[in-house]
């Protein structure tokens, strides 16, 4: 089943989330996204009714990031890997340890590529992967960013571009376009309403080749403001299941953002999509932090 039923009137169902945790990683990338969705409620008035169930995955018992913080994990990759079918979303936060997942070709880039091979296999369920800060350069050594867009942290833009034109290069694919956003989505669900090309919460992928060239091999397009997202699951319409799997990744929602507390922004558009939108606010209001939105491009409407 998907993480959202087919039916928005039928049952809210627990959305499974795996951290996908690797030595040194950022602290915050995973803390943060971990309070929001873990205090995500179906319905507002009843804390039974949590949106997310949540699990890490390491290549170790524990896992130290840093900053210091230890953390058990609830699985190693090998077992990860064959339950993979079971999750409905993969988080892969950022920090000093990425460069050894690189430079070693080590987890969690096997079970990035597998859970991608799943959903290609079976587009029909609802499935997402979130990088948080420079964890997007494991996804653009991979080649999951080509054809798409992507952000993350400033520092590392320069690197993500050149990760993504050698995977392209490498692949024969489509280039990457890389954002300067607060967080980027690929392949969103949701309603577009009578006007698409009006509307605010989408940033056509064709108008950003139009500012910077399709064979721009540094293809940076900073913000024009155009922020936000409503939620699937309120929308009216149904997509269909072909369109979904001809879209980069089988139509996996793909999301990278930009600096640490970017991923809390991201955090709060999944509860948002995967939820509802006023759970979204009421996680924020609860934790009295204000939701900077970043950017769709390409919805699966489009």
């Amino acid at each position: 089943m998907s993480a959202i039923a087919d039916n928005a009137d039928g049952p809210n169902e627990i959305i499974k989330v795996l951290f996908a945790l690797f030595p040194n990683y950022n602290t915050l990338d995973v803390a943060g996204p971990l309070e929001i969705l873990s205090r995500a409620l179906h319905d507002i008035k009843d804390k039974e009714s949590k949106g997310f169930k949540i699990e890490m995955v390491g290549p170790a018992a524990a896992m130290t990031s840093t900053q210091g913080l230890t953390i058990k994990a609830d699985m190693d990759y090998e077992d990860a890997n064959e339950e993979l079918e079971d999750y409905d979303l993969i988080i892969v936060p950022g920090g000093d340890g990425v460069t050894d997942v690189l430079d070693k070709n080590s987890e969690p880039l096997n079970l990035l590529k597998n859970f991608v091979t799943l959903h290609e296999k079976s587009p029909s369920k609802e499935r997402t992967v979130l990088a948080i800060s420079n964890g997007s350069l494991v996804l653009g050594q991979l080649g999951m960013l080509e054809g798409l867009a992507a952000t993350t942290h400033p520092d590392y833009y320069t690197r993500l571009e050149t990760i993504c034109q050698t995977a392209s290069t490498r692949d024969m694919s489509m280039r990457t376009d890389v954002m300067e956003e607060r967080y980027v989505v690929n392949n969103a669900r949701f309603d577009l309403g009578d006007n698409p090309e009006d509307n605010p919460y989408i940033i056509r992928k064709q108008a950003v080749e139009e500012t910077v060239g399709p064979n721009t091999m540094h293809a940076r397009r900073k913000s024009i403001a155009r922020k936000g997202s409503n939620a699937w699951r309120d929308s009216k319409r149904r997509e269909s299941i072909a369109r979904r799997a001809s879209m980069p990744l089988g139509g996996m929602r793909l999301i990278t953002t930009g600096g640490t507390a970017a991923g809390l922004d991201a955090a709060l558009y999944l509860v948002g999509s995967l939820v509802s939108h006023d759970s979204a606010l009421e996680v924020a209001r609860v934790m009295q932090y204000s939701w900077v939105k970043g950017v769709t491009v390409d919805a699966i409407d489009v």
